[in-house]
């Protein structure tokens, strides 16, 4: 075992616990707390830098915070991901009179979205069936810029159908 080996695993011994308990602090999942610490020390293991006695724990314990915070990141992202997906999925049955009017107010409604961007996402999407990353490439954005237009629009939209169903 060579002398670094040896010093990155008096490391692990040393702030494993610390480091876990900040992961499971922010995160509350056992397994991917374990996980978090697990990269860190493989990303040490792969590079050639080295840790300083000194800072070494204070370089782990923001590795593992910084890793924490970008799951944190990537589950709110998907939570409004899954949001949208719902706003597809809804199937409520009303009268064929209203759905016509409701249908009728939408589309103008679609027509007067600003700016032209979130009227291309709504129709790329609902009326050419396009999924978000499909759209997210068509329109040569991310998807994180799709779901904004989408929200936007459909904050427009919904305000357009309040005034004119009511």
């Amino acid at each position: 075992m060579t002398t670094r080996n040896k010093k990155l695993e008096t490391l692990f011994r040393q702030h494993y616990r610390q480091m876990y308990r900040l992961a499971m602090v922010l995160l509350h999942d056992d397994a991917e707390s374990k996980d978090i610490v697990h990269d860190v020390f493989a990303q040490l293991i792969a590079s050639s830098a080295e840790l300083h006695e000194e800072t070494a724990a204070a370089f782990l314990l923001t590795s593992v915070r910084n890793r924490c915070l970008n799951v944190i990141r990537g589950r709110k992202i998907q939570e409004r991901i899954q949001r949208l997906y719902l706003l597809d999925l809804d199937t409520t049955i009303i009268p064929p009179d209203l759905f016509r009017e409701e249908s009728k107010a939408l589309a103008e409604g679609v027509i007067l979205l600003a700016p032209p961007v979130c009227r291309e996402v709504v129709e790329l999407h609902f009326r050419d069936g396009l999924t978000f990353r499909e759209v997210a490439l068509r329109l040569g954005v991310s998807e994180t810029t799709v779901y904004k237009h989408l929200r936007h629009a459909l904050q427009q939209l919904h305000e357009h159908l309040k005034r004119k169903l009511v």
